[in-house]
């Protein structure tokens, strides 16, 4: 996965702001013409809403149908409507919220959890019919170990017990992340 350059990611971001405005506006996707083979990949996005520094949303899919620009339309709307750990966002938290963007990598498996670099790589634990998934910066944003990284990412996020990645029939993916946000 090569960088977005500062444009690209000015423009994902711009999108972001007015799909969110536009769908809580007026529910209407606002139109787009973008020609950029980079913003026309189909790559995995989530889009996470903070408001004054707190988490309001977050929500991401590894396996799009549709363009990045697009999938991160969509994604912006799941995270301030559908997170069901939120009440949905309303028009009037808009100015206090802030929009950050991660343009992941496809998921590895991986065979030893060891292998795993905080800050660097975000995990996907899956066992029991069940998974979850933590972004690379949770690491960085909570300071935990990659023990309690992942004993949070399987309790927490997949309904897990604490230790279930050190199962072997656990399965562990990793993936990297193109991390950016509008300013404060």
């Amino acid at each position: 996965m090569s960088k977005l350059n500062k444009k690209q990611r000015e423009l994902l971001l711009k999108i972001a702001r007015e799909t969110l405005e536009s769908h809580l506006g007026n529910k209407k996707m606002p139109e787009c013409k973008i020609n950029d083979p980079k913003l026309n990949q189909k790559l995995g996005v989530f889009v996470t809403l903070t408001k004054n520094g707190r988490l309001r949303g977050c929500m991401g899919n590894f396996e799009p149908r549709t363009p990045l620009w697009q999938t991160v339309q969509k994604q912006v709307i799941e995270s301030a409507i559908y997170d069901p750990r939120f009440p949905p966002v309303t028009y009037g938290e808009l100015v206090e919220t802030k929009i950050e963007i991660s343009v992941l990598s496809r998921p590895k498996k991986i065979d030893d959890w060891q292998k795993i670099e905080l800050g660097k790589h975000g995990v996907i634990i899956s066992a029991d019919g069940q998974s979850g998934t933590f972004l690379p910066q949770v690491a960085t944003e909570t300071g935990w170990n990659l023990e309690e990284f992942l004993s949070q990412l399987c309790s927490q996020k997949a309904g897990l017990p604490p230790d279930c990645y050190k199962n072997p029939k656990t399965e562990i993916f990793i993936y990297t992340a193109e991390v950016f946000s509008e300013k404060s």
